[in-house]
């Protein structure tokens, strides 16, 4: 019975087509293409799902965890390099003279007690007078002690007398001390010269002395000035509306002409809380560490410090932001079988750390290194 039935059908379908052979071959053809076409996308599918991160790649890529964190944001400030105030140390002179000798110039390394230079000075002349006249007064009052003691002896002048004679000798023995101790603070040189002597190690960063140069000592000039230079200062212009921004503690980035790609890093150590009439901006303090002497005095810098928004928003690393087509991107790794492409919205970016509006969730797992190819592989 059922044959019957199905027979019947073929032979409606034979009759009512085969009447019209151009819609029985649209027919055929429609239902061919929908049957090709719908192969086609389950290949497709079939090969999207089923794309396998090699242990090779798995090796050289970077796995980062989004994070919610406050917004970083960066301040840039301009800026000079300076010694530090609490290693310099000014030479002015003890003694007027002439200067006769320079053993110093500028951005010379000197050692503590190291000659600078030489005066020949009428006040060491003096006191070398001084002193050859309290040694010859020594000798004539040793000479009286010895004559008064053996009168005193023989009992022909008084104890009195010897009294007397020892106090000559003291006075004389003072002065000779107290000249010696002089020398000692000027330190003599040869003849009527007094030694300019450096009172630290350090560099030589000011020069104020010629040869042949009058000196005196009621100037109040230096003549030189000694700075270590292991740690430096650079100190940091900031603008009045910038003043609320910047805390002591805060990290700070310094780049100069010299070294753009050497940053040196530092933290705000002291906030000078006025401002400069003429620039009418307040300066800060970054202590950096300079034990290779690539920091000059004076050199122009430029500083980068970070500071914290109240905002906080989700947080990758800059790296793992992929740009394309003018959207921006993230490849998000749950494990080797499951990786996916997520469009994310940029908020803002601030050093090495991008932040998100939307697209991730905090916990959620990003490929921040060699990411392109394994996202050119998902794309296509």
């Amino acid at each position: 019975m059922k044959n019957s039935i199905m027979q019947q059908d073929r032979n409606y379908l034979n009759k009512k087509y085969m009447k019209h052979p151009v819609i029985f071959l649209g027919i055929a053809l429609l239902a061919a293409m929908m049957w090709s076409g719908c192969k086609h996308s389950e290949a497709e599918d079939t090969e999207k799902s089923t794309f396998v991160l090699s242990d090779t790649m798995l090796k050289n890529i970077k796995i980062d965890t989004a994070q919610m964190e406050p917004v970083q944001n960066e301040l840039r400030l301009s800026g000079k390099v300076t010694p530090n105030g609490g290693k310099v140390l000014k030479v002015y002179p003890l003694v007027s003279g002439y200067v006769e000798d320079i053993k110093v110039q500028l951005g010379d390394y000197v050692q503590k007690g190291q000659v600078l230079a030489v005066i020949h000075s009428a006040e060491i002349a003096d006191y070398e007078k001084q002193l050859a006249q309290a040694k010859s007064d020594q000798g004539v009052a040793e000479k009286n002690l010895k004559v008064a003691q053996d009168l005193y002896d023989s009992r022909l002048n008084t104890e009195k007398d010897v009294i007397n004679a020892k106090g000559d000798l003291q006075k004389s023995n003072a002065e000779i001390t107290r000249l010696n101790d002089l020398f000692k603070i000027y330190r003599k040189g040869k003849g009527a010269t007094y030694l300019v002597t450096a009172p630290i190690s350090g560099y030589i960063i000011e020069k104020n002395i010629n040869n042949n140069m009058e000196i005196r000592t009621d100037n109040s000039t230096n003549i030189f000035t000694i700075s270590e230079l292991d740690d430096v200062w650079v100190m940091a212009n900031v603008f009045e509306t910038d003043i609320a921004k910047i805390k002591e503690g805060y990290d700070a980035k310094v780049v100069t002409v010299s070294y753009p790609d050497q940053p040196f890093t530092g933290k705000i150590d002291k906030i000078y809380n006025f401002l400069d009439p003429a620039t009418k901006t307040m300066q800060v303090r970054i202590s950096i560490d300079n034990k290779n002497m690539e920091l000059k005095p004076e050199m122009f810098a430029t500083v980068y410090v970070t500071y914290k928004d109240n905002d906080a928003k989700i947080a990758v690393p800059s790296a793992a932001v992929i740009f394309d087509n003018s959207k921006n991107y993230v490849l998000v790794f749950k494990d080797k079988f499951n990786i996916s492409v997520r469009p994310v919205e940029v908020a803002k970016t601030s050093g090495n750390t991008t932040y998100l509006e939307s697209g991730l969730q905090a916990g959620e797992k990003v490929i921040s290194k060699n990411q392109l190819l394994i996202y050119d592989a998902l794309k296509d």
